[in-house]
């Protein structure tokens, strides 16, 4: 058994974003231009390519329509991993625009994730407990006009 999980996060950023924090988010990335100045060991979002336990692909982009900055990441983590997982999650959630949900961590053999919530200038994450799994035999999306 391993000790990994999957991280996805989604939020959106200002198009203002401080230089240092640009520069910082694409050495997370693997990106080149980016500068890692904030003692961190290694880019923590650099993995592509197909994941070797969570299933999928492993993804870091960030894109700018202008006026703000898009980021998407999905990617294998482990614990060891997690007090600088912690900390970039936590500057991210400090200058996100976007408020609600913005991603999830999940142990890599669990079917429910703990979500993240950004609000308020900050992330928290909401574990979600089952009881009783409610399963549709005929839809995987609800026909919304059924």
């Amino acid at each position: 058994m391993a000790d990994i999980y999957e991280l996805q996060l989604t939020l959106d950023l200002p198009g203002a974003l401080p230089p240092q924090d640009l520069a910082l988010l694409r050495w997370h990335l693997g990106e080149e231009g980016g500068r890692q100045d904030d003692g961190y060991a290694y880019p923590l979002w650099g993995g592509r390519g197909p994941a070797m336990r969570i299933g999928g692909a492993l993804v870091g982009e960030l894109c700018s329509d202008g006026p703000q900055w898009a980021l998407t990441v999905r990617q294998e983590t482990h614990p060891d991993e997690f007090d600088d997982l912690r900390r970039m999650v936590m500057r991210l959630g400090a200058r996100t625009t976007t408020v609600g949900t913005v991603g999830y961590l999940r142990f890599y053999e669990s079917h429910v994730p703990d979500v993240l919530v950004a609000e308020a200038g900050t992330v928290r994450s909401t574990v979600l407990r089952v009881e009783k799994v409610l399963e549709s035999a005929t839809e995987v999306i609800p026909d919304p006009y059924a």
